[in-house]
Formats: structure tokens, sequence, C-alpha cells
């Protein structure tokens, strides 16, 4: 069975789409079950992904990237997401945060620290929750303190991808304190990994996507120069926001791709296993479920692709974003529930792909936002 089809994504985005299944059938579903059972870094497969031009692919070509536009990152998304969630998420990783830059920052901040990223020779990393807060963008608490020339970092970050492996990030600090315009308190900065006052170790033993590594950053007495503030001060909210509709879009197919693996892994399962002398697939309740699993399935997709669509024409794009990225997340994970069902007590085997799908799919109903807060953009931007 074919669920990630061609018919529904725009041609600009074919061929790179079938770049990416062939890349994902090579590199990452060999790879995904020793990765998810070690919980070590893919360094070979990343490096596979450069290669092939399908890693940090987003960044303009004036910076050595490929430009590619949000269709097409969104078809990558799903073929990698359906081969393995945590070598997908590691590959998307090695870019996360450099949009930031190339869109708001200086010609020299591009050539110095995106360049690099798009050519293969760095890693980026995006900071911006903390221990205590996550979804609230306006309460991060992280300060930048102007000193002279330089600004003077203070304060914690966590669930930071590449925070260890990264060669910079891009963070999120508070450069005011006005309580009559909360959403202008906040500024965007690169900060270097190997700047003094900057230390980060990973978070141990995550139960789902451990291909990928995250990390818990201290800054305390961080240095960095006044030219690393990426466009004006105070205006940091308002980049992460228009970053994220972009990112919702993507997590979008973060969803597609894990609730694709779930439902092929629970068709072929129910189709070979045998109990009371014949196949599974052939009781009624159980051709039900699968029937229910591919209804919700294609809706999230139709709404997944109808949000890029919207998204990258610019309408009404917090909206789109939001609703594609909590229908597409919440339905892996009742697909990948379902699936764990029909799958009986083999299901609770690490060896088995159901069961590494269904850890996995548990993350990004989380990451960029929780779907809770999801609703409440769905609502107050509703048309």
């Amino acid at each position: 069975m074919e669920l990630l089809d061609d018919t529904i994504v725009p041609e600009r985005a074919h061929d790179v789409k079938a770049r990416a299944r062939e890349f994902a059938r090579e590199h990452i579903e060999p790879n995904a079950k020793e990765y998810f059972q070690s919980g070590e870094y893919p360094h070979e497969v990343l490096e596979a992904g450069q290669e092939a031009g399908l890693v940090a692919a987003d960044i303009p070509e004036e910076w050595g990237g490929r430009g590619l536009d949000l269709s097409q990152l969104l078809a990558i998304t799903e073929e990698f997401y359906r081969a393995d969630a945590g070598i997908g998420l590691t590959l998307q990783l090695a870019s996360f945060g450099c949009e930031i830059t190339y869109e708001y920052g200086s010609e020299k901040q591009c050539e110095e620290y995106i360049r690099p990223v798009a050519e293969g020779e760095q890693l980026s990393g995006l900071a911006v929750s903390e221990p205590e807060t996550g979804s609230d963008l306006a309460g991060m608490e992280t300060s930048a303190e102007k000193d002279g020339d330089e600004y003077v970092l203070d304060g914690e970050k966590y669930w930071i991808g590449n925070g260890v492996e990264a060669d910079w990030v891009t963070l999120y600090a508070r450069t005011g304190d006005d309580e009559t315009n909360r959403y202008g308190n906040h500024s965007m900065f690169i900060v270097p990994t190997d700047a003094d006052g900057y230390e980060a170790e990973h978070i141990p033993e995550k139960m789902a996507m451990r291909a990928s590594k995250q990390a818990h950053i201290t800054l305390e007495n961080c240095r960095i120069p006044e030219e690393n503030l990426i466009g004006t001060e105070g205006a940091g909210f308002w980049m992460l926001a228009e970053f994220f509709n972009h990112g919702r879009v993507v997590v979008a197919g973060h969803g597609l791709g894990l609730a694709a693996a779930a439902i092929e892994e629970a068709w072929e399962f129910t189709h070979d296993r045998e109990e009371f002398g014949r196949t599974i697939n052939q009781f009624q309740a159980v051709q039900h479920g699968l029937a229910d699993m591919l209804i919700d399935f294609e809706s999230a997709r139709a709404l997944t692709w109808r949000a890029c669509e919207k998204v990258e024409g610019g309408a009404n794009a917090g909206y789109w974003a939001a609703m594609a990225k909590t229908n597409a997340t919440e339905t892996a994970v009742s697909v990948a529930e379902q699936g764990m069902q029909f799958h009986g007590g083999r299901s609770v085997l690490d060896d088995r792909r159901i069961a590494r799908v269904y850890r996995d799919a548990r993350v990004p109903v989380i990451y960029e936002g929780a779907n809770e807060v999801q609703r409440n953009l769905v609502y107050r931007q509703s048309p």
C-alpha cells in the first residue's frame, strides 16, 4: 500500500519527494532500529543526507543552500518520518533556526553562520523553551543585558535540539520588561556554543525519538558581541511567530509520516496474522479499525497540504498551521494506538516498528507548541 502518493503534492515537489523516499529506504529505514535502541546520534546518516542535498535544503541559494519552499520541505518530511522519526528529526534539526537569520539577519551574519550550515560544515540549533516555560513565549526569563558593545546572557534553556552538537544556536532571550508591551520584550541572538559561559548537556534516556539529541543549556555571564543580535531588539516574539507558522506545517508532516508507518505495520500484520483459523483482517471489527485509520489519515493529509498552500500564500497562516499541526499529530497518536492494539502482546517489544512509532508519535503533539495552545490559536484566529 502506498499512502504517501504524489497526487496531493504540488508538481514542483515531486522530484525532491522521490529523492527523499529513495534516501529514506537506503539510509534511514535500515538503521532505524539500531539507533532507536542505542540512543546514539546518527552521524553517518546525517552526513549522507548532507551529501544528498536533503539537509538544510531550505537555505537560499545565495547562501549555499537549495532554496526549497515549504511544499518541498513537507514532501521530504513525510518520507523521512515514515522511515523513522528520530533520525528524521536529527536531519531536520541540522539547520534548525537558520530561517530566522536568513530572513531577518545581516549579510555578514548569513555569510558567517548560514553558509557553513548549508555547506554541511556546521550544525545549528534553536534555543527557546526553558525548564519552567514551554509554550508561553512572552514568559521566557533567560535574559540578555546590554553591556557596552556586548550582550550578557544568563538563564537556562531546555529540550534544545543540537544544544550539544551545534556550532551555534539561535537563542531567544528577554531584553525588556515593559508590562504594557508583553510581546515586545524578547530578542533573537546568535550564540556560538564555544562561548564562555555556555554549557550544555544531553537530556538522558528519552522514551522516544532516541536518535535525536536534546540538551539542557545553562548560560552564566555568557558574553556575545552586539552584532550577534538578529534584526532589531524587541522583535523576537514576532520573528518566532512567523517561524513557527512554517514549522508547524512541517510538524504536521511529522504526524503524517508516523501515521503512515503505523498504518503500514497494522495492515501487514493483520493480513498475515492468523487467529481462529483465518487472518485477523477478515474480522469485521479489524476491518472497521483499519478503515477508521485510513479515513483519519487521509483527512489529516488533505488538511495539511491545504494548510501548506495557505501558509505559503500568507493567508491567515497561524490559523491553518495550528489546525494542521494539531490534526496530523493527533492522528498519528490515534492510529499508532490502534496499530498497537492489533499487534497484541507483540506490540510492546522495542524491536517492533509499531512500538517505536507509538512512542515517537507522543512527541509532536507537544513540540512546536502543545496542541492545547494550538486550539487557542485556531479559535482566536478563525476567519
